[in-house]
């Protein structure tokens, strides 16, 4: 998932419950599925509303900095393999907008809270991507860090967002293989093909590790989001298990973690590591990232170059109705 920052709108500690938002928290502790058109108390709208968004907002994002190369590639063979997967984000966007929706937010009502900031989309693509093996470590990384993430989401308690997840999480592992695979490629290849591969694991890493969010320690909403099973595990969990997954794979590669601080704890059963520079994830979600201008100026242009078709869109729905109001 790629959603760092959602803030929820649940009960302050120890505030009593109505009788209604008590009938829901029974069903959601009960495994029960939500669904559009049950009753649901606003925080819990509101919150997903805002996860759900920035989530789309963040795969629609993020096929700019990879789109930048899908000429660029190496290959034929790699031109194909970049692009199918940058139609896969678009097509993530387009259900997770969709379940979005369900919950009474258009898609056009996002797309303007992104533009004007009052919605996020994840820090991580606010990096450039300035060599090829780049575009291999975000596969890796990026996607790697977001399937550990999405695959608890399939068993989040809003339905449409839960099945949106499944497929989802099959896409994205093909992502996650084809970016280890091209720095398989450059690991093993030569020195200056190395030497870029390496570099690139050094400029992603951390990156990679807030992609789960600040420490639980300073995520105050995440008591709540995982009370309503919005979120299924701590930011902290997921970062250490990510660790311990990513770490051999480097080892495998050859390619060093960036890190002088990590070790194996075996009484944990998991890496020691450091922890990222959460006042540089802090000043990038504020907007003083690498590309924030430049990703948040790709998003306006589309915007106001589409609108010409979406209001044709509306023009035709409005003909439409007003047909079939005729008619009746």
């Amino acid at each position: 998932m790629y959603a760092q920052m959602v803030k929820s709108e649940g009960k302050r500690p120890g505030e009593a419950l109505s009788p209604e938002e008590q009938a829901f928290q029974d069903r959601i502790d009960a495994g029960e599925r939500i669904e559009p058109r049950d009753w649901m108390p606003e925080g819990y709208r509101k919150t997903l509303i805002r996860q759900i968004g920035q989530h789309a907002h963040s795969e629609i994002v993020g096929q700019l900095p990879e789109g930048n190369w899908i000429t660029r590639a190496p290959t034929l063979e790699r031109k194909a393999i970049l692009l199918a997967k940058v139609q896969d984000e678009a097509g993530h966007g387009l259900y997770l907008y969709s379940a979005a929706e369900t919950l009474g937010e258009s898609r056009d009502e996002m797309t303007q809270k992104l533009l004007d900031g009052r919605m996020k989309y994840s820090s991580i693509f606010n990096y450039p991507t300035l060599t090829w093996a780049d575009i291999g470590a975000i596969g890796w990384l990026v996607d790697g860090a977001a399937i550990m993430n999405q695959v608890p989401l399939q068993r989040t308690s809003y339905g449409p967002y839960a099945r949106a997840m499944v497929r989802i999480c099959k896409e994205e592992s093909f992502h996650q293989r084809q970016g280890y695979h091209i720095m398989m490629k450059m690991a093993r290849g030569t020195d200056a093909q190395r030497e870029m591969a390496q570099d690139a694991l050094n400029r992603f890493w951390y990156p990679s590790l807030m992609m789960f969010g600040p420490s639980d320690k300073e995520s105050v909403h995440s008591a709540q989001n995982m009370a309503w099973k919005i979120k299924i595990n701590t930011n902290d969990e997921l970062r250490q298990k990510f660790v311990d997954q990513t770490v051999p794979q480097a080892e495998f590669l050859g390619l060093t973690v960036p890190d002088e601080t990590l070790c194996w704890n075996e009484e944990k059963g998991g890496y020691d590591f450091a922890e990222p520079d959460w006042n540089e994830f802090f000043e990038v979600l504020k907007g003083n990232g690498p590309c924030n201008a430049e990703r948040i100026g790709a998003r306006q242009k589309a915007w106001d170059d589409g609108a010409w078709f979406r209001d044709g869109l509306s023009a035709y729905a409005d003909k439409q109705q007003a047909r079939r109001m005729a008619a009746e």
